[in-house]
């Protein structure tokens, strides 16, 4: 190439789309604004700063994470080769040193020969090039993408509902139905795009009671949100009143159990979040309670005694963009395919999820570059199963998700019984998985990368 790539952001992804393209053999620019521009929630200069944890989650294959990560070693990975070296005992998650690990990302991404980094604020969208700003983009630039995509299309604030597994949620509790039949679920005849999950009045001042006794999240300065009504806390709303649920997002109006014919006290409803019908959103769930107490809380909802949580709510500053309605499969722009965009502005959440968007769109903006069409894995693999997600979720819903065994196809010809046992089932998803992952890079000539 006679014009260097650009990349926009050097955090994970974006540091790790550079590693890919220049690995390629192209010239790349690295874009990064620190310390021109600092944020609210980076304290050094360096490349790949980790700013909120100091894990990248578990290295087993029979979790998610770890999943995505055998799958990205597939590939090599700059980001995982330096958290490798970084690494500090935490049992099966790769928990870094963070200083270590930001200094291995700035070092070998300084020396590489094919890569020059400046700093500036770009306010500009590369034509070609990626950006991979992440959550605290720039003003300048947030405006240039609302600009591009329309103002719809990038979102400033999460405000998460969790997600449970619909295997894991009570048929004999919940029922199917929608406020006054008025809507169905697409390819389900006349049954109603809502699981319901009706309380007693007994089992409703129960819930409001572990609800708003229950510990939050103390937000950090760069994270704070400011409340208003599409982005109120399920908890904040309960404080409010004890009858604030009941008249909003748990209202029973127009719904009746069809196996009892009466109108539940209160009702929680869950959402389809996948086309497969896997993944259940809690409807008006979005909260800032920690982990562990919402896992508490949230099981005391009828139905969800046993729930598996493969999502948990939150609420945060977030600049993303809605990629289903937005970006084409391979993450860039409609009318501009090698303008990618890689990290968590693509709607991904996690150290890992955005690593391994920034490995895909380097590895897809170099064989663009050499005339060969981009391509994604296939949603057997963890990292194809993300990029699904991205594509397919419902633009009108749409929010940022996580890796997790419920964006997975189906396992075929597996007995039923042996599906009942969850630690055998993902162990099988893993090996299909990464099966896969194997065939698509030979199929493509993916060639892995070194990260010395």
């Amino acid at each position: 190439m006679s014009k260097p790539v650009h990349v926009v952001g050097g955090g994970l992804a974006g540091s790790e789309a550079a590693w890919q393209l220049a690995e390629r053999g192209h010239a790349v620019v690295l874009h990064e604004m620190r310390p021109v521009r600092g944020t609210a929630a980076h304290r050094t200069d360096k490349l790949g700063e980790l700013v909120c944890s100091n894990t990248f989650k578990s290295t087993e294959t029979s979790n998610a994470h770890g999943l995505l990560k055998a799958e990205m070693r597939t590939l090599g990975s700059l980001i995982l080769a330096c958290a490798d070296e970084a690494r500090v005992p935490g049992g099966s998650a790769l928990t870094v040193d963070r200083e270590i690990f930001s200094q291995g990302v700035h070092d070998r991404i300084h020396a590489h020969p094919r890569i020059t980094v400046t700093r500036e604020e770009m306010g500009e969208i590369p034509e070609i090039g990626i950006v991979a700003t992440g959550p605290l983009t720039s003003d300048v630039l947030a405006e240039r993408i609302r600009a591009r995509l329309g103002v719809e299309s990038l979102a400033f604030y999460d405000a998460i509902a969790p997600v449970v597994s619909f295997e894991s949620v009570d048929q004999g509790t919940a029922f199917r139905a929608s406020r006054w039949g008025k809507e169905t679920m697409e390819g389900a005849g006349e049954e109603g795009a809502y699981l319901n999950c009706p309380f007693t009045r007994d089992e409703y001042e129960a819930f409001i009671d572990a609800l708003t006794t229950a510990d939050q999240f103390t937000a950090h300065e760069f994270d704070s949100v400011p409340y208003f009504e599409g982005c109120m806390p399920v908890e904040e709303m309960a404080r409010r009143g004890r009858e604030s649920l009941r008249f909003g997002p748990m209202k029973p109006i127009g719904l009746r159990d069809p196996r009892t014919d009466t109108k539940p006290w209160a009702v929680a409803q869950l959402r389809m979040e996948d086309r497969a019908g896997r993944m259940w959103n809690l409807v008006g769930f979005q909260t800032r309670l920690r982990i562990p107490e919402q896992a508490r809380v949230f099981r005391m909802i009828p139905g969800l005694a046993d729930a598996e949580f493969l999502r948990y709510g939150s609420i945060h500053r977030n600049s993303y963009v809605n990629a289903p309605a937005a970006l084409t499969p391979h993450l860039a722009l409609r009318d501009a395919p090698t303008t990618l965009f890689a990290g968590q502005i693509t709607g991904v959440e996690g150290y890992t999820e955005s690593s391994a968007t920034g490995q895909l769109a380097g590895i897809n903006l170099s064989r663009m570059l050499r005339g060969e069409e981009p391509v994604v894995p296939p949603p057997t693999t963890m990292m194809g199963a993300l990029y699904r997600y991205l594509r397919e979720a419902d633009p009108k819903h749409f929010q940022p998700m996580n890796a997790n065994f419920g964006l997975l196809d189906d396992l075929e010809g597996v007995p039923a019984k042996v599906l009942k046992d969850k630690t055998r089932k993902r162990e099988l998803f893993a090996e299909r998985g990464l099966s896969s992952m194997t065939a698509w890079r030979d199929l493509h000539a993916v060639s892995a990368v070194s990260a010395a």
